[in-house]
């Protein structure tokens, strides 16, 4: 039977090949960036801003500080019985050394395992790049430390040891991508309430670490809080990539992924509203 000059054209059905491979013209179209993303990239931009909001503050007096600056360390300076002294030497050390590249391989292991020792080895690639994640963040805050190379507090305040610049504080930067990254791998492993709980506490424990810098006289208030901003923006950018990387290489048997996304178990990528695949909504995951 001949087909009618002008009828409507059947509509495409699911079997049908997608439009850029029947050669009619019709380009694919372009993937399209996850909500979770766009979120993500946009607190980044947020902080980034708050930074550089920040760090011209600190250069309208070529990092001397201001009164509500200096004013905290004299009053550490007249608190500090020894037991409290000896706690924030403990606490501050969690800031350096190996401690911080232990709490991001181990938030990239349980990350990429989602906490199965069955799956150890479906971990080891993601702590890698956690690790990765965490020395990249190093990197631009010693670029950031050059480059305003702002003077510490007086050496007679402090009470421990101290070198290189002050501006913004390693130790709080460090500490809290650190602590980004566990509280991640601590979501995805166990995403209730033991994971909201671990985050909790790895986000304390960011602060503890931070606010002992300015007890131990090391360091000005606004060090510390550029560390957590430079930090903060570094650890919204490696959590897109990092996420997909986990997801790509998960193992059968994982928790609902309803982690630090907060997508309601979407794929991040996906349109749908249901499970870790995203098959229950609006639509397939999309790479």
């Amino acid at each position: 039977m001949t087909s009618v000059e002008g009828a409507r054209p059947m509509s495409r059905t699911p079997h049908d090949p997608p439009p850029h491979a029947t050669g009619d013209g019709i380009p694919p179209a372009p993937p399209r960036r996850s909500p979770y993303t766009r979120r993500v990239v946009g607190w980044a931009v947020a902080l980034a801003a708050a930074f550089a909001a920040l760090a011209a503050v600190v250069l309208t007096r070529h990092g001397a500080p201001y009164p509500p600056d200096a004013r905290p360390i004299g009053w550490a300076v007249g608190h500090r019985p020894a037991a409290v002294l000896t706690a924030a030497r403990v606490v501050t050390h969690a800031g350096t050394g190996p401690y911080p590249y232990v709490a991001a391989a181990l938030g990239g292991w349980l990350g990429g395992s989602r906490g199965r020792v069955a799956a150890a080895r479906a971990g080891a690639p993601t702590a890698l790049l956690a690790v990765a994640a965490l020395l990249a963040e190093q990197a631009v805050r010693t670029g950031l430390m050059l480059a305003f190379h702002r003077a510490r507090p007086p050496a007679a305040d402090w009470a421990t040891a101290a070198s290189g610049h002050s501006f913004p504080s390693g130790h709080a930067a460090s500490s809290a991508m650190a602590a980004g990254l566990l509280a991640w791998g601590a979501l995805r492993a166990r995403p209730g309430g033991l994971g909201r709980t671990a985050a909790v506490l790895c986000a304390a424990a960011a602060v503890a670490v931070g606010c002992s810098r300015v007890y131990l006289g090391v360091h000005w208030p606004t060090d510390v809080l550029g560390g957590w901003l430079s930090a903060g923006c570094c650890l919204l950018l490696a959590l897109p990539p990092l996420t997909r990387f986990a997801r790509a290489h998960d193992v059968p048997g994982g928790f609902p992924d309803r982690g630090p996304d907060g997508d309601g178990g979407r794929n991040g990528d996906g349109d749908g509203a249901g499970g870790p695949d995203g098959d229950a909504g609006g639509g397939p995951v999309r790479p």
